[in-house]
């Protein structure tokens, strides 16, 4: 047996010899490559040879790199995860590690510090008691790719037949295509990664699922949300394309629990430049921040300014530019971190005095969750004078960034000091048919196919949707749900139970009068949105407000669409009706429905929300008609 093993290590090392003889002839026709590769479009990553761990050879394919690295170096991959049980995850990391502990001539297994590359190479041994250095590369670090553009991390598991996989073969392509961009998307700064070394976090506030200022965290579980006459795993407008926010976190909701917090701290770590394209392109959103900050110079000259989540740093060099003394820039992705701080040092606004490079900006970027900082960052308590923060999410509270910045008024902000936006409120109304899929589906090229439209319908009753919904379709007047003030406000009542009623809407009449119509409209279910205010409380000379409602411009938030099971009958004043009928029927249409609304932080998940939602419909004589209570989960 030893000596079929030193023949097929003779020959792989031959093999090695060989392919190295060949790199001459191989540089001399590069551009020749380059050239065929140019007109032939199917060439691309995946003819990439792939490096050795412990060598600079290349090899054709994974199996044939793998037993050369068995027979040459004493690593058995496919052992290694079979005695261990790695995932997929599990493997990625052990390769990052491999490759970084070789790039520092250390032996991977038992740690041995050696002199130079060649010395690593001579220390070949058996690995024995794996369980034990398991942890060694059991670390959320080695997701990131150590080498760039390391094809072997996006081909190691593509030949495995029968396994119980946790993803499919479409899950595991579609995190590679990110992984593939990661190396395009960074941007490090070496300050922020030397804090970043120490411990600090890389996700929390503002991390992957968020909706704001980075956007990384909002759900696209097809558990829990869905988009009308679109597939059930997206969420999106109602055109059908899935939004880029949402593109990421699709991936997380599919794998398993033990690997999702491996999965948030990922994402965390690399976000998308596209979400926060989205964001700065969102014109109602960049009107509100920057009339509140650029236009009340009496409030932001001199002060000093807090930005919680600040993603790019835009808001924060809005408050630079306006004459703030100091801008505390806090964020807890460590890539957008790094990201704020290239930014802030391009435009001569990045504040920092140590070592020899002097920068004379007000502008500083502390990467880290809020909650956490004070490992990284020394600033007196009660001692920051405007406040900011872009926190809102979907129905305005999902993600619960809110606690995080209430935590940070609370500790920092000067007693009197100013919050932005100061106030946030919640508004509902009752959408009709038009709100819905139906429509679509009731002629498509002259045929009715509106058994998909009633299908789709009923399945909305079980999840809320994130869309636009036209103001048209809208058939109750709004009401006021929910309203903070965000100055005053505890972090307890964040979750709130509150009740409504919803009327008809009312028709505007020629001479702006208006009345009630007892023509019967038919309501599907219950559409939120959210306003927040910048008001004359601190912003004296220039208020301004955010608004998501169906009546203003379409912003990113869009709006959060709740079904109810069945469509309920409305008419405020329809003198003649069936006593005998169900209220709620066309016999029998209800004058107001009564809804009570608790929108909470969820248990489980404490960036998704639970909204429950109980439903009864009343006629003019009194006589009520209740339906069972919707629980959904907003993830």
């Amino acid at each position: 047996m030893a000596s079929n093993d030193q023949t097929e290590l003779n020959k792989a090392e031959k093999s090695v010899i060989e392919q190295e003889s060949d790199s001459e002839f191989e540089e001399e026709n590069e551009d020749w490559d380059d050239w065929g590769e140019d007109d032939d479009n199917d060439g691309g990553e995946n003819d990439k040879p792939f490096m050795c761990l412990f060598l600079d050879s290349q090899f054709s394919s994974c199996s044939e790199l793998f037993e050369h690295c068995r027979l040459a170096h004493k690593f058995d991959f496919d052992g290694i995860r079979k005695e261990l049980g790695l995932d997929f995850y599990g493997s990625f990391k052990l390769i990052n590690y491999v490759r970084s502990q070789v790039a520092e001539n250390r032996c991977w297994s038992c740690g041995l510090a050696c002199q130079s590359h060649q010395d690593i190479q001579n220390h070949v041994h058996e690995t024995v008691k794996l369980k034990d250095i398991k942890p060694l590369w059991d670390d959320d670090k080695y997701l990131k790719p150590f080498m760039q553009d390391d094809p072997l991390l996006y081909s190691f598991n593509e030949d495995e037949e029968g396994e119980d996989n946790h993803m499919t073969l479409d899950d595991q392509e579609e995190l590679m295509r990110d992984l593939r961009n990661i190396d395009e998307m960074c941007i490090e700064d070496t300050d922020t990664l030397e804090k970043s070394a120490h411990g600090y976090g890389v996700n929390g506030a503002k991390e992957v699922a968020s909706t704001s200022s980075s956007h990384e965290n909002v759900g696209n579980s097809s558990k829990m949300e869905m988009v009308n006459g679109d597939s059930e795993e997206r969420v999106g407008s109602s055109d059908g394309k899935p939004s880029d926010k949402h593109s990421k976190v699709s991936l997380m909701n599919l794998v398993d629990k033990d690997i999702k917090k491996a999965n948030a701290n990922y994402f965390g770590a690399y976000s998308s430049f596209g979400i926060h394209r989205e964001m700065i392109s969102d014109k109602v959103r960049m009107d509100a921040y920057s009339q509140a900050i650029l236009k009340n110079p009496s409030l932001m000259t001199g002060a000093v300014v807090m930005d919680v989540g600040c993603g790019t740093g835009i808001l924060s060099l809005f408050a630079a530019k306006t004459g703030a003394s100091r801008v505390i820039a806090i964020e807890a992705s460590e890539k957008m971190a790094s990201v704020a701080t290239q930014i802030a040092k391009e435009n001569g606004l990045w504040r920092c005095t140590e070592g020899n490079n002097q920068y004379t900006g007000v502008m500083e970027v502390v990467q880290g969750m809020v909650e956490e900082i004070d490992k990284s960052i020394q600033i007196k308590p009660h001692s920051v004078d405007v406040l900011l923060s872009e926190w809102m999410g979907y129905c305005l509270l999902y993600e619960t960034m809110l606690s995080s910045v209430l935590f940070a008024r609370d500790k920092w902000l000067k007693p009197g000091g100013a919050i932005l936006p100061d106030t946030a409120s919640i508004y509902a109304a009752g959408f009709g048919k038009g709100g819905t899929s139906l429509p679509f589906w009731e002629e498509v090229y002259g045929f009715n196919m509106s058994c998909v439209g009633k299908e789709l319908v009923q399945d909305a009753a079980k999840f809320p949707i994130v869309d636009v919904v036209d103001e048209k379709d809208l058939v109750t007047d709004a009401v006021l749900l929910q309203t903070f003030d965000l100055a005053t406000m505890k972090p307890d009542e964040v979750d709130f139970t509150a009740s409504i009623e919803l009327e008809p809407k009312s028709i505007c009449l020629a001479n702006n009068s208006t009345e009630l119509t007892s023509k019967t409209t038919w309501c599907y279910g219950v559409v939120l949105w959210f306003d927040t205010g910048f008001t004359p409380r601190f912003c004296k000379e220039t208020p301004s407000v955010l608004s998501t409602s169906p009546y203003t411009p379409k912003t990113h938030w869009s709006q959060t669409i709740f079904t109810f099971l069945e469509p309920i009958a409305m008419a405020p004043g329809k003198p003649y009706v069936d006593k005998s009928a169900a209220v709620g029927t066309d016999a029998c249409p209800a004058s107001r429905i009564h809804l009570r609304i608790s929108i909470a932080r969820a248990v489980e998940h404490h960036r998704s929300i639970d909204i429950s939602i109980e439903t009864s419909g009343v006629d003019l004589d009194g006589r009520k008609r209740c339906w069972p209570v919707q629980i959904f989960n907003l993830s």
